[in-house]
């Protein structure tokens, strides 16, 4: 007999009236008549700008040249997509651009600077023990451009203090080390690609960059993402008694 992953991720929970049938996990069709309140844009830019805030890695994808440099690699790999984990901090909450302590001899700054676009995406990963399925949780990508930060404008902003919070480790590699060429760089934020979960009860679709950069402070830290606190559950789906 054939299961569906969604009935026994739900299997817990059949005592909940107002929990949906299967067939609407995958779809917004009847969305508001079962009652699932989809976030709105704005709500949604909030949720993802609270990522921001709460990670600190995520992919940088980039494409690699058609014309081979002196880089030793195979020429099988001209103009193929490469997405690698890259330490980031939300070191300018007001424009909602990530910093990145950019290492030159890295693949991705090196696509980067030879004119690839570039994308970092990220989800949230609660740890929340209730069972979950990881497609139900938010997950996004910055599409934009890397901007070079001079050492002193970055020092101004206070930039190395904010990464270093996060990174502790990097210090070792922070610009001017005997390791390797490094320099302070941010993601000009473009466009937004959100997945909020489930598109029955989330929204998914592109965020404006306006909506991005009118999130506020009180909003980034006011807003509880899943598995921040043990009520998500119940908001998330509606009243529960669980």
């Amino acid at each position: 007999m054939r299961f569906s992953i969604i009935a026994v991720l739900l299997a817990g929970f059949s005592s909940a009236s107002n929990l949906p049938s299967s067939q609407y996990l995958f779809s917004s069709e009847d969305a508001a008549a079962n009652g699932f309140n989809i976030p709105t844009v704005h709500e949604s830019a909030v949720m993802a700008r609270r990522i921001l805030r709460l990670s600190s890695i995520g992919t940088l994808s980039t494409v690699f040249p058609l014309s081979k440099t002196s880089e030793n690699r195979p020429s099988s790999v001209d103009g193929a997509p490469l997405g690698l984990m890259d330490y980031f901090a939300d070191c300018e909450p007001a424009t909602g651009n990530p910093t990145f302590l950019a290492i030159a001899i890295a693949s991705s700054f090196k696509n980067e600077k030879a004119g690839s676009n570039i994308t970092l995406s990220m989800r949230w990963q609660t740890e929340y023990k209730h069972p979950y399925s990881p497609a139900e949780q938010p997950r996004f990508s910055l599409v934009g451009y890397m901007e070079d930060l001079q050492d002193e404008e970055a020092k101004v902003a206070g930039v190395p203090t904010c990464f270093l919070k996060k990174h502790p480790d990097a210090v070792a590699w922070l610009p001017g080390n005997r390791i390797h060429t490094s320099y302070w760089a941010r993601l000009v934020v473009q466009e937004i690609y959100w997945i909020g979960g489930f598109g029955d009860r989330a929204y998914i679709g592109w965020i404006p960059r306006d909506e991005w950069e009118s999130v506020t402070e009180q909003e980034i830290v006011e807003c509880s993402l899943p598995g921040e606190s043990s009520s998500w559950w119940q908001r998330w789906v509606g009243k529960v008694d669980l």
